[in-house]
C-alpha cells in the first residue's frame, strides 16, 4: 500500500478530485497549506507598498491507495495539475505499513 502526497496549486483542487474519481479513488484527505520550493515566494504591491510573500499558498491531498493503483494515481495528479509554470507542486509517495479502519476493525487493503 502507498501513501501519495501532492502538494497543488488550489485552484487545481477541483480538476484534480475528478480525476481520482476517475481513476477509482474513494476517499482522500485535503489541507490547506502554505510553503515554497525554488520558487522563494514572491513580491506583491499593496496600497503603494511593496512586500515579500514568503509563503505561497498550497493545497495538500493525501491519498491512500494499494500497489496496483498507485501509479493510476500519481498519473493523473501530475497531468491535472500541470500547467508548465514554476510551482505547480510536487508529488510524494511513501510505503504504508498498516491501515485500520477504526469503526468496522478492518485491515489493510479491506480498510482502504
Amino acid at each position: 500500500m502507498k501513501l501519495i502526497t501532492a502538494v497543488i496549486k488550489p485552484y487545481k483542487l477541483d480538476e484534480v478530485r475528478e480525476a481520482l474519481s476517475e481513476v477509482g479513488v474513494t476517499g482522500l484527505t485535503i489541507t490547506d497549506v502554505k510553503g515554497f520550493g525554488r520558487q522563494k515566494g514572491h513580491t506583491e504591491l499593496y496600497r503603494g507598498s511593496e512586500y515579500v510573500v514568503d509563503f505561497l499558498p498550497k493545497t495538500k491531498i493525501e491519498v491512500a491507495v494499494s500497489d496496483e493503483n498507485a501509479d493510476a494515481v500519481i498519473d493523473a495528479i501530475s497531468q491535472v495539475s500541470n500547467t508548465g509554470k514554476i510551482g505547480d507542486g510536487k508529488i510524494f509517495v511513501s510505503s504504508l505499513d498498516q491501515v485500520v479502519r477504526i469503526r468496522t476493525g478492518e485491515l489493510n487493503e479491506d480498510a482502504l
